[in-house]
């Protein structure tokens, strides 16, 4: 049950009637007057009602959606609007400054409900729910024929569906019922009213005809929630089937539309339906006294209502249910809860003589349950449909509603008026502690004390003489080398001079170790800029004022940084005290919605309270979970998954979780000794339904054994032998290693002690070795310098390319050289031998404390992986250029996670992280958009292919998007993929089709970063060294489209 307002201005028909054509024509934004006063007439004067009658009308109209729904969201653009499905036109944001008009547009719409409730005995509300009931009934009925619950995807085996020690028993979805399971676990988990559903008893009288509609509805409901109630505490199946308990509502409301049920509503009419039963038997057994009704005892509550309504005070005392909260606009739920509690103007609530209108409530009976409705939903005009509302909204799970309690509202205002005064006060400060923190007049800011930082260190450096850029060309270094350079913190915070490297390199590499040359700066050219002129006076007193302001600067912006946490941690305090913790709420459950306005999915999270941990309840699937799964699924801000709904317990009424004892013994009771012996006698049936049913499974895999038995007895032709492999078949090998890589490397070796016999002809061969590795790395530190184009890696060339780039240690590079002088592959002719034996004898002459192997090996390794991610990196993208997403995925995945390895060690370790992800995310999307296509042909084989190429591919790789919040466009595609898959959610399809979708639906929207184990990575072709790099040139100059530059 919703807050109503009862404070309603009178006014005429036609004022009303004005009142609803200004609505209609603000929230659908159509000016045709005679357009509206016929929607108008068409709904009776309902104003949601017009309103659908008008958005279905104008749904049509936007193509543009479906044009840019499957493009990656751009900045301004809404990425999380769906389309595919007809919008939901049964929520609309009436949150517009006209309140009056409003109200009185509301009243007139309630008395138009009311005489058609007492005409057919049923509401407006109730005629739209039955729009799912009918959907999710349709594709059942030939199953709900049968003797006990089972559905079209049961596993054939049925020790898959076998309960587990005393694990909870889940909820099939029998087609867009995710809604029912959700709500009906949290009730069910609630002990109170599990014991009153279980031990109600129908009216004597229910065996007469029922005497109104009512009756006809909610008996026949209620011994079918008996009876699932029943099978969830005692059954041995590990889910059971609801189809009969949503028959009766489906009997319930006569409806042709179809659309998945908001949660909120439907809890709202279950209890409703469950009041009105318990008031029949309760009427029947009273003695004299007025009835009490459990649900209303357990689920409602009271407040009052304080108000001026043009100038004249009023008072009313209310009861309501469900207590709507706004999420947009707040941070936590107490946010949420003092704007619903205050409306208006409050000051002017406690003057004599005001005109004003607004409204305090204050609670003045709190129910054991309290259940927050958080309204995450609303209209948007300009498109004529309903938006989610993915702000973040925190919960605590332990609420304290004291400062809400009439009985404590002179202390609450007391206290409101102090943080609003702290709350003006903060502003002030963050003010000022802003200009401090961006400080400049320019559109670039910086902090105040770093400006004079660094203000003081320009004019603390050394003068000099001479203009930056005279003598530049004499003093510059010698190409090919890179100067060595100061201390990093002075590198850091200066930068290079722009005489520190050649002017042609447009890149600024790292500090480079070069163990065989040497280079030196001048010693007069200034590393970065200083004062031309300036007297030891004028750097005394410049430098002194510089000091003092940088600490004065420091010593304010402390203080201002102190104070503003001070009064955070002041209004954070200020319910704190004893009297405002006398009533505590516990969360015990949080329903979850996935997906958008007019699609997606709901689950639950409930607290154990025996346990203390919380359950995760995904339809069939009842997990373990934690208060941080919760956090990031409920919440909201990260994903479009968030809290719809929150039910809190009050934390001292413990019969509310109690468990029941029995009267003689005074032991616990739990399982089937807590049903009455009629439902104890239907669950024992069904059980022995299901047993059967395990030795009917036993008896078939006897039977095939033994036929196997019998078959394997027999005897077998000879197989063929396998057939050639055929010629021009690429080989795949593993991975050379590095004494295979140095093949590759005996070319440059050559060359290079080819240039020292040139220069040094008469020297002996440990002088032309040296000479020989000095040109090796002069030639490899160069192209490690140099800043190639995307197609040319050159640490592909070389290991040592690869090292000099990540800053490898001096004897990791040194050891590096003389192993590949010292490989066999040199013993071709006496020159290369006797360079290969010096070489050799260097390595021997290594004691093992020069060099660290076991880190040595590491950087080789770590090379081998390098080049290994190359492989998969070049061959998914050739599958990719060929459109072969299936292969090019799993490439890419792998090529993708080595690079992560790679970069966290260095960003020169691995590939450009975002080229990989743009293709891996393309893969994904055009996988998904293939797979899309075949669930829409219909065809049976072509969705079934479909499906396995989303259980298969896509679905494991979601918590690979997932895991990195800060990969926007990872979680862009994945909420695009999701959509594409909800927006059938509201469309007419097959029985077998809906049947599928509710099935596959929970695994693509399963919100768990927790990354599935893939088969091994897909063997790779072993390329020398100069095919490696030929190939990864072409396929990268071949590519369409580049996401970022470099590497």
């Amino acid at each position: 049950m919703t807050v109503e307002q009862n404070v309603l201005q009178p006014g005429g028909a036609a004022k009303h009637q004005q009142t609803f054509l200004n609505q209609l024509r603000e929230i659908t934004g159509i000016n045709d007057i005679q357009v509206l006063q016929q929607a108008l007439k068409d709904s009776n004067g309902n104003l949601e009602l017009a309103v659908a009658f008008l958005t279905a009308k104008n749904a049509k109209v936007p193509q543009l959606e479906e044009a840019t729904y499957y493009q990656t969201a751009l900045p301004g653009n809404d990425r999380y609007i769906s389309v595919g499905s007809q919008a939901d036109t049964n929520v609309i944001d009436l949150t517009g400054d006209d309140k009056d008009d409003l109200q009185r547009a509301i009243a007139l719409s309630l008395e138009e409900s009311n005489r058609a409730f007492r005409e057919t005995g049923i509401t407006d509300e109730e005629q739209a729910i039955s729009r799912v009931l009918e959907a999710s009934i349709a594709e059942n009925k030939a199953s709900l024929k049968r003797t006990h619950p089972e559905v079209w995807s049961d596993s054939p085996n049925p020790y898959d569906r076998k309960r587990q020690d005393n694990c909870p028993v889940g909820l099939k979805n029998v087609g867009n019922t995710c809604w029912f399971s959700a709500v009906i676990q949290s009730l069910f988990n609630l002990l109170e009213f599990r014991r009153l559903v279980l031990n109600f008893n129908p009216p004597a009288n229910a065996q007469d005809l029922p005497r109104n509609q009512k009756e006809h509805r909610n008996l026949p409901f209620m011994r079918e929630l008996r009876y699932l109630f029943a099978l969830l505490v005692g059954s041995k199946r590990k889910y059971v089937d609801p189809s009969r308990a949503v028959e009766i509502l489906k009997d319930a409301f006569k409806s042709n539309d179809s659309q998945q049920q908001d949660v909120s509503e439907f809890t709202h009419k279950l209890l409703d339906w469950l009041e009105d039963a318990f008031q029949i038997k309760a009427e029947e057994e009273r003695d004299g006294e007025k009835p009490k009704n459990p649900m209303v005892e357990l689920f409602y509550g009271r407040f009052l209502a304080v108000g001026v309504l043009e100038g004249k005070k009023f008072e009313n005392t209310e009861m309501f249910g469900q207590y709507p909260l706004q999420v947009n606009g707040f941070k936590d739920l107490h946010e949420c809860l003092e704007a619903a509690m205050i409306e208006g103007e409050i000051e002017s609530l406690h003057s004599e003589n005001s005109a004003k209108s607004g409204q305090e409530h204050w609670f003045t009976e709190l129910p054991p349950v309290l259940t927050f409705e958080l309204s995450r939903f609303e209209f948007n005009q300009a498109l004529g449909r309903p938006e989610k509302i993915h702000n973040k909204l925190e919960f605590p799970p332990i609420l304290y509603l004291d400062r809400y309690m009439h009985k404590n509202r002179e202390i609450t205002r007391i206290k409101r008026d102090e943080i609003k005064r702290l709350k003006e006060y903060l502003t002030v400060l963050q003010q000022r502690l802003e200009r401090y923190l961006s400080y400049g007049s320019g559109p670039k800011r910086f902090p105040l004390v770093d400006v004079l930082q660094y203000a003081l260190e320009f004019a603390s450096s050394k003068p000099v003489c001479t203009s930056p850029i005279d003598d530049l060309g004499a003093s510059a270094p010698a190409s090919g080398t890179l100067p060595a350079q100061t201390s990093p913190s002075t590198t850091e915070q200066q930068g290079p001079s722009s005489s520190d490297v050649p002017s042609t390199s447009p890149v600024q590499r790292s500090v480079i170790h070069k163990p065989f040359t040497q280079s030196r700066i001048p010693p007069d050219l200034p590393m970065h800029p200083a004062p031309r002129h300036i007297t030891e006076e004028e750097l005394s007193v410049l430098e002194g004022c510089l000091h003092r302001w940088r600490t004065e600067v420091e010593n304010d912006t402390r203080d201002l940084q102190e104070s503003i946490s001070r009064i955070h941690r002041t209004i954070e305090l200020m319910y704190s005290d004893k009297t405002m913790v006398q009533v505590p709420y516990r969360l015990h459950a949080v329903l979850v919605h996935e997906g958008q306005a007019n699609a997606g999915h709901y689950w639950a999270y409930i607290y154990d309270h025996h346990q203390n941990r919380w359950m995760k309840y995904n339809d069939i699937s009842v997990t373990k979970s934690t208060w941080e799964e919760l956090e990031r699924d409920s919440f909201g801000g990260y994903r479009n998954a968030s809290a719809y709904c929150l039910m809190y317990i009050n934390d001292k009424e413990q019969y509310l979780i109690q468990e029941e004892f029995n009267k003689e013994t005074g032991q616990i009771l739990v399982g089937m000794d807590t049903l009455p012996s009629d439902l104890r006698d239907y669950v024992k049936e069904d059980n022995k339904r299901f047993e059967k049913e395990l030795e009917e499974w036993d008896a078939e895999l006897a039977q095939k054994a033994q036929q196997e038995k019998l078959l394997s007895q027999i005897p077998r032709a000879p197989a063929p032998s396998p057939a050639p492999v055929q010629a021009g078949e690429p080989e795949y090998l593993e991975q050379p290693s590095r004494t295979d890589l140095s093949k590759h490397l005996k070319e440059d070796s050559v060359q290079a002690i080819n240039k020292a016999l040139a220069e040094q002809e008469d020297r002996g061969p440990e002088a032309i070795m040296d000479t020989a590795i000095k040109l090796e790395y002069t030639r490899l530190l160069k192209l490690a310098q140099e800043d190639p184009p995307p197609e040319c890696d050159y640490r592909l060339r070389h290991a040592i390319v690869y090292f000099i780039q990540n800053q490898a240690p001096k004897k990791i590079i040194e050891r590096t050289l003389l192993e590949q002088f010292g490989d066999h592959n040199l013993s071709f002719d006496e020159r290369c031998r006797n360079i290969m034996k010096v070489a050799q004898a260097k390595l021997e002459m290594i004691k093992p404390d020069e060099v660290n192997m076991e880190e040595y090996e590491r950087w080789h390794q770590d090379y081998r992986n390098f080049r290994e991610t190359t492989m998969f990196l070049m061959v998914g993208l050739e599958f990719f250029q060929k459109k072969s997403y299936m292969e090019a995925l799993l490439y890419l995945i792998y090529a993708y996670q080595n690079n992560k390895e790679l970069l966290s060690k260095g960003p020169y370790r691995g590939h450009d992280e975002e080229l990989i992800s743009h293709y891996r995310r393309e893969c994904l999307l055009k996988l998904n958009e293939h797979a899309a296509a075949l669930f829409e042909s219909g065809d049976d084989q072509e969705v079934n292919n479909g499906l396995i190429i989303m259980n298969e591919l896509i679905v494991p790789c979601l918590p690979l998007l997932l895991v990195d919040e800060m990969e926007e466009k990872d979680i862009v595609a994945v909420e695009d993929m999701r959509n594409r898959w909800c927006s059938y959610l509201g469309q007419e399809m097959e029985p077998n089709l809906q049947e599928k979708l509710t099935d596959f639906l929970p695994k693509l929207l399963d919100c768990s970063t927790e990354i599935k184990g893939f088969n091994d990575p897909p063997k790779l072709p072993s390329y020398s060294t100069h095919e490696l790099c030929e190939r990864y040139a072409r396929i990268m100059l071949s590519l369409s489209r580049t996401p970022a530059d470099g590497r």
